[in-house]
């Protein structure tokens, strides 16, 4: 831009030339207007600080006839002193961000990034002050001048009619607006009253006196609404024009300038005449600077033919626009629950909003894509159940991924899911679904625990009933056996004697709730626990006949933890998303994982060492493993209400979950087309195991293969008491329960199903009479 050639600058803004400005409050002119206007005298000693002056103007000051102000009420009440302004933070929104530090999300009350004076273009700071005070260099705390004139016509009609606010005193208001909580404080900040006016030139006073003009400009431009949801410089910038406040051209800063005035009537949003206005008042901008010299008349009449330029450029906030929305809601809940970020939500929430923090999260991309495009390739966002998989890290608990086969949203239309379906309801999350046989685990970790080796078992016939109440007891000691209930494998071929290794890799049910009475249910409950195991709901675990057979209902994010406990050998981790905070003045608050070595290392290594055994002797057989060292095991609950996968490596551990939200009792996975394929039952391997597999092997790429640590066979090896009886000749192990092809066909690739456990809300006991559960 070409400057006027007698033009000056002031910090990167245009001044008028000297000559342009009204004589200064020394001048004999003004000391003239004095005399013949004691208002304007005494703002003027008011301003100088006498006493005295303020007494002597008082005395020249008439009565103002009919407009209900006397003199001397007004002199009382210009009774002016410099009076401190609290001045809050302003609210800043606050950005997530990924592994990598990009931006994956924001949450904000009021749309705004704060930014430096020198961040600001100097033609922005120039229009600003062009068309609302452009003597702001030149005056001390209030305009004298313009607040004299408004001041008269304001005490002769008995209220606040006329502005004449200095950009300081402007900054003043809108630091009280932004300060008011209540619909109250909100009206007095704003109320067109005398006293409000005064008050604001009080703390105008103050805050001339703490900070140069530079700083005061700063604040208000950060401060500032412009409209279309833009608070301050920045954040309208980027709305308005889809650039960042450093690069305004002089249209674009005579637009923003213009919108200070009025952002309601001249918000581009609302509508074709509320355009039209910002227009006018963009040239009314214009012309005020061609007027004042800062711009040449060339430069003012190619600015106003050009069009309005507004770009529209949407900053959508909340976890529904990010690209990550189930982890964001997780975020967002680690926030609302922690009392370290407040003492009650309502105060959290505003920190999250209106902070200016930067959160930095674990959420890595690469492993956030894998696990979208495995789901995506099985099931349809479409399809009413959902898949949903969590991917977490061993030994630090960081979760590396969030995943959902249908979209974060409120649309009913859309088949779109409005809350965090793949964590708990603490993490914005539902109820979950029940685990199905992933639960199994933790009975064979307690099993190993207390001494038993790989060897060890039971005959396990195709059905299994208590010997009565007391056969089960909880952590209370109360009996929770059920001698009327019949536990069934899904076909009598499972029946038979079954060691840890066979008993596990075919997950038959009798033999599974027979090792639970065998270690004592507490025992497995609080191997659970220990884990990190509980219920999505918040609710205590069901500590019933049932619970080894995955009767509570839970989440994804829950049980990667709990079987990444295997893969860190024995160290249970927190769930981790958050790694750091950084406040608005950037100073930064690290989060370190919180781990505890829950189990034994070998006791987590032999649990390893029959758990890799399921994608080669067991239920994943037909699906097969990832290329590297890795262990897991499905889950299908009772008459096929959903269908697990949980599996891990030393480097990454991962659950998946499918069910039907409306309700998994009254719409079974069987009979059903998931992904544009039919299914006349889904099992843990069928498209739970799929995903898995799928999503792990792209998420593992490029990282280093690490093998299990050895099984300790001298302890771990050969059986005690409870050994198999000796083969009979030619007699077979008839291997995992139930052969692959009597429920699915060979296409579908399942490998042998398992056994899977009644879910009957946690009762421990089903409908009456003999129960058929179905294998996984």
């Amino acid at each position: 831009m070409t400057s006027h050639p007698r033009q000056s600058r002031r910090n990167g803004v245009r001044l008028p030339k000297r000559s342009a400005f009204p004589r200064t409050l020394g001048s004999v002119q003004a000391q003239r207007k004095d005399r013949s206007n004691p208002i304007l005298a005494l703002l003027r000693l008011i301003i100088a600080g006498t006493a005295a002056g303020v007494l002597a103007a008082a005395v020249a000051l008439p009565a103002v006839g009919g407009a209900g102000v006397s003199a001397k009420s007004a002199v009382e009440a210009l009774d002016l002193k410099p009076e401190e302004l609290d001045e809050p933070p302003l609210p800043e929104l606050t950005k997530l961000v990924d592994a990598n530090n990009k931006e994956i999300g924001r949450f904000y009350y009021e749309n705004r990034q704060v930014v430096s004076l020198d961040q600001v273009a100097p033609i922005m700071r120039t229009a600003l002050i062009a068309i609302e005070d452009f003597r702001f260099y030149q005056h001390g705390p209030i305009d004298v001048e313009g607040t004299a004139r408004a001041l008269i016509k304001n005490l002769t009609q008995g209220g606040v009619t006329q502005g004449g606010s200095s950009i300081t005193q402007q900054y003043v208001k809108q630091v009280l607006v932004n300060k008011a909580e209540t619909p109250e404080e909100q009206a007095a900040a704003i109320a067109p009253t005398v006293s409000r006016k005064l008050a604001e030139l009080r703390y105008a006073m103050a805050i001339e006196k703490k900070y140069a003009k530079d700083q005061i400009l700063e604040k208000y431009l950060n401060i500032a609404y412009f409209g279309a949801g833009a608070h301050g410089i920045q954040a309208a910038a980027k709305r308005f024009f889809d650039k960042p406040a450093s690069k305004l051209n002089l249209v674009e800063a005579a637009t923003l300038a213009g919108a200070v005035q009025n952002p309601a009537r001249t918000d581009p949003n609302v509508g074709p005449e509320s355009r039209e206005r910002l227009l006018e008042r963009r040239n009314t901008v214009l012309d005020r600077m061609l007027q004042l010299r800062m711009i040449t008349p060339l430069e003012a009449a190619d600015a106003r033919a050009k069009k309005l330029g507004y770009k529209d450029i949407e900053f959508p906030g909340g976890c529904e626009a990010s690209k990550f929305p189930y982890f964001c809601l997780y975020v967002q809940y680690e926030i609302l629950n922690n009392e370290e970020f407040g003492k009650n939500p309502d105060e959290r929430r505003k920190l999250l909003q209106r902070g200016g923090l930067t959160i930095k999260t674990t959420i890595d991309p690469k492993m956030q894509e894998a696990a979208d495009k495995a789901i995506k390739k099985y099931v349809s966002r479409k399809d009413k159940p959902v898949a949903s998989q969590a991917i977490v890290v061993p030994g630090t608990g960081e979760i590396k991924a969030m995943a959902a086969s249908r979209k974060f949203g409120g649309s009913k239309k859309k088949n779109e899911m409005s809350y965090n379906v793949v964590a708990d309801a603490a993490h914005g999350g539902g109820t979950g679904f029940q685990q199905g046989s992933t639960a199994k685990v933790y009975t064979l970790a307690a099993a190993l625990e207390e001494g038993m080796k790989y060897g060890d078992g039971f005959p396990s016939p195709a059905g299994y009933k208590a010997g009565g109440y007391s056969t089960f007891k909880n952590c209370k000691g109360q009996n929770v056996g059920d001698p009327s209930h019949t536990v069934r494998n899904s076909s009598e071929s499972s029946a038979g004697f079954k060691t840890l290794e066979s008993g596990t890799w075919g997950s038959v049910n009798t033999f599974f709730v027979k090792l639970q009475e065998r270690v004592g249910l507490c025992s497995v409950v609080k191997m659970a626990k220990k884990l990190g195991v509980k219920r999505s709901d918040g609710n205590k675990l069901s500590e019933v006949e049932t619970f080894t057979l995955g009767v509570n209902e839970v989440d994804p994010v829950t049980i990667a933890s709990s079987y990444a406990v295997f893969a860190s050998r024995g160290q249970y981790c927190k769930p981790l998303a958050i790694t750091e905070i950084k406040d608005r003045d950037g100073k930064a608050k690290q989060y370190k994982p919180k781990c505890s070595q829950v189990l034994e290392e070998e006791v987590a290594d032999a649990v390893n060492g029959i758990l890799s055994g399921v994608f080669t002797k067991g239920t994943m057989t037909g699906v097969g493993g990832v290329g590297r060292d890795a262990a897991g095991k499905t889950g299908t609950t009772d008459n096929y209400m959903s269908a697990w996968f949980a599996g891990y490596t030393p480097n990454l551990a991962s659950a998946v979950s499918l069910g039907d939200p409306r309700g998994a009792a009254g719409h079974e996975l069987r009979s059903i087309t998931i992904g544009g394929r039919y299914y006349p039952q889904v099992f843990g391997a069928s498209i739970s195991g799929r995903i898995w597999k799928e999503s792990m092997i792209a998420a593992l790429k490029g990282i280093e293969a690490v093998e299990f640590t050895p099984v300790d066979r001298s302890r771990f090896g050969g059986c005690t008491e409870h050994c198999a009886p000796k083969p009979k000749k030619e007699k077979k192990d008839e291997g995992p329960d139930d052969p692959f092809d009597i429920f699915d066909p060979p296409d579908n690739g399942d490998g042998p199903p398992d056994g899977e456990g009644r879910g009957n809300g946690g009762r421990g006991r089903g409908d009456a009479g003999p129960i058929i559960v179905p294998a996984g």
